[in-house]
C-alpha cells in the first residue's frame, strides 16, 4: 500500500480549494493521506505571524478566525510525528550537506523513514533528497 504524505504547500492549496488536489484526494483512501508534524508547524506558525501583525481590530478579527479554521483544518488529517528513526534520517541528510531549508530536510526525513511519497510542488529543493520520492497533485 502507498502512503502520500502531503507538503506545507499542497496543504495550504488544498486548505484554499484548489480544484485538481481536491479532486485526486478523493481517489486515496484516508488511511493512505497523511501530513507531517513539520508541516502543521508551518501552517500554525504563519497563522500566529498573522496574529502578530494585526493591529486593527478587524485584522485580529479575521486572523482569529483564520487561526480557528486552521486549527479545525489540521484535525482532519493524521499527524505523522518526529521521532527517532526521523532524526536519524535527518541527521544522515545534514551529513550529506543537502543544501535546502531544514523544515524542508525534517519533512524529507520524516517521509523516508515512512517509506512513503512525498506530494509536493517544490521539485526543485526535493529532488535534490536521494531515494525520496515525489509526486505534484497541483497539476492535472
Amino acid at each position: 500500500m502507498t502512503f502520500y504524505i502531503l507538503d506545507s504547500d499542497h496543504l495550504s492549496l488544498y486548505q484554499r480549494g484548489h480544484e485538481s488536489l481536491s479532486q485526486r484526494l478523493v481517489t486515496i483512501p484516508p488511511e493512505q493521506i497523511a501530513i507531517t508534524v513539520i508541516s502543521a508547524e508551518e501552517l500554525i506558525r504563519g497563522r500566529l505571524a498573522q496574529i502578530r501583525k494585526a493591529t486593527k481590530p478587524q485584522q485580529r478579527v479575521y486572523a482569529y478566525h483564520w487561526f480557528i479554521k486552521t486549527l479545525e483544518f489540521l484535525r482532519d488529517f493524521k499527524v505523522l510525528g518526529y521521532d527517532p528513526q526521523a532524526e536519524t534520517c535527518f541527521q544522515s541528510l545534514l551529513a550529506q550537506k543537502i543544501r535546502i531549508g531544514t523544515q524542508d530536510l525534517k519533512i524529507a526525513a520524516i517521509v523516508l523513514s515512512q517509506r512513503a511519497t512525498l506530494i509536493t510542488r517544490n521539485r526543485q529543493d526535493f529532488e535534490c533528497v536521494t531515494g525520496l520520492t515525489i509526486e505534484d497533485w497541483s497539476i492535472l
